[in-house]
């Protein structure tokens, strides 16, 4: 049996790339706060029960020939990628305010870290149980 078939190391990882797919997507919001018209977008909460389910990519859209094209890093779709509801507009359409994505790459940053760390201890705690770690 493999590690990664283990259902603790599969919803590690999953939100492990979860976390991966967010920062892109918080990224691309910090990038377009001055583009005109754009809204803040997010991810859905990551949950349990979709661990394992999709295997498709988040990707951004080119709305403009003068727009550049770029991927968030792949990220599973089942995420799901959504319009913020914020309640600050400049006068310019744009609803993305900096602050608040800062803080959410912050967040973002030090919950990743966290489920690295879990997964590094649990790989070690299975190692030590078959005798090869000490």
């Amino acid at each position: 049996m493999q590690v990664g078939g283990l259902s603790l190391f599969q919803a590690l990882g999953d939100k492990m790339r979860w976390h991966q797919a967010r920062q892109g997507v918080l990224a691309e919001n910090v990038a377009n706060a001055d583009t005109p018209g754009y809204r803040e977008r997010d991810l859905k909460a990551f949950s349990l029960s979709e661990v394992g389910k999709s295997s498709a990519m988040v990707t951004t859209s080119v709305t403009s020939p003068t727009h550049i094209s770029v991927s968030s890093g792949g990220g599973p779709a089942a995420y799901g990628s959504n319009e913020s509801g914020n309640f600050e507009i400049t006068p310019s359409g744009n609803g993305v305010t900096l602050e608040d994505e800062m803080m959410k790459v912050a967040g973002n940053d030090m919950d990743y870290q966290a489920v690295t760390a879990l997964y590094t201890r649990s790989m070690r705690l299975l190692k030590i149980a078959i005798g090869r770690g000490g």
